[in-house]
């Protein structure tokens, strides 16, 4: 399923635009960062995917289909995953996801098979009869995953669902993410913790005071680990800084990152240029991760 998101509008008291002309699209298998800061627009924009909002202007396609002509289908076709859960001690798990599993018109087996799967896909089997209130954080996580997917929709809208999660509930939901996209699922996933999203999501979107912002310097650089033995830090960091090629460069660890043009070429280049001026590096590779040099390079912090 394709999902685009065409020239979204949406504007608040006093004229504030929480979303501006806000455009991207993304498929089935796909797993998409949704990043910006404070106030970017980022839930106004997942809340209008889910009809919970309508734009002022714009609209969403599904498969081509206007889901502001048609919200059914939107209902059948895309789970949301909010950033909360009601904390409730009068109702368990089992009932709560009943609720929406009737909402979505389940009834009889189709019930209850829906029920068994999702509770058994996000691990909550055992924890059926707990109540809301008795679950930590982590678990009510998974609860509200499962409740965007008791109907098995193709796209799963998730705001925030890293937040507040230990490490051993951030690696599960991981490796979550990752089941439902190779089961063909499109997900679209906010989060702040950009570590964790670089390492579920296959492409990124960001955005600042409601406008999409250009990340084409990204794919024409690249970040270059090395490190060396003998020398101080400060020492060779002032040699890095001096050589032709490279952009920007900067301690790291027990040893340094150093930014260069994308590409073989450019590195070949620099293991050269290192060799030449006497810096013989025992580490020498491409860094992956680099969403963070992203976010900080083209956000401002605005928040209006």
């Amino acid at each position: 399923m394709k999902v685009e998101l065409q020239h979204l509008t949406k504007v608040f008291q006093r004229g504030f635009k929480a979303v501006d002309d806000l455009s991207f699209s993304f498929s089935s298998g796909e797993v998409v960062g949704f990043v910006g800061p404070n106030g970017a627009g980022k839930t106004t924009t997942m809340r209008m995917l889910a009809t919970l909002d309508v734009p002022d202007s714009g609209d969403i396609l599904l498969d081509g289909k206007s889901i502001l002509d048609n919200p059914d289908i939107a209902h059948r076709a895309i789970g949301f995953m909010p950033d909360d859960l009601p904390d409730r001690a009068d109702t368990t798990v089992e009932e709560y996801l009943d609720f929406f599993g009737r909402a979505y018109s389940l009834r009889g087996k189709a019930l209850r098979e829906a029920l068994d799967g999702v509770e058994e896909f996000t691990g909550l089997t055992s924890f059926r009869d707990k109540t809301l209130r008795q679950l930590s954080k982590g678990m009510k996580q998974r609860v509200s995953l499962a409740r965007a997917l008791v109907h098995d929709p193709q796209v799963i809208v998730m705001d925030e669902p890293a937040n507040g999660l230990d490490p051993r509930a951030r690696i599960e939901l991981r490796e979550l993410v990752r089941a439902l996209a190779e089961n063909g699922k499109a997900l679209l996933i906010s989060s702040h913790i950009l570590s964790e999203l670089e390492e579920m999501c296959t492409t990124s979107v960001i955005i600042e005071r409601g406008k999409r912002l250009s990340t084409e310097f990204a794919d024409e650089t690249a970040w270059i680990r090395l490190r060396f033995r003998g020398e101080g830090g400060e020492a060779v960091l002032a040699k890095l800084l001096e050589m032709p090629g490279i952009k920007e460069a900067e301690v790291a660890g027990p040893g340094f990152r150093v930014c260069i043009d994308a590409g073989d070429e450019s590195a070949e280049q620099l293991a050269k240029e290192l060799f030449t001026r006497g810096l013989a590096p025992i580490h020498f590779a491409s860094e992956a991760g680099r969403l963070e040099d992203v976010f900080m390079h083209v956000t401002k912090g605005a928040l209006a």
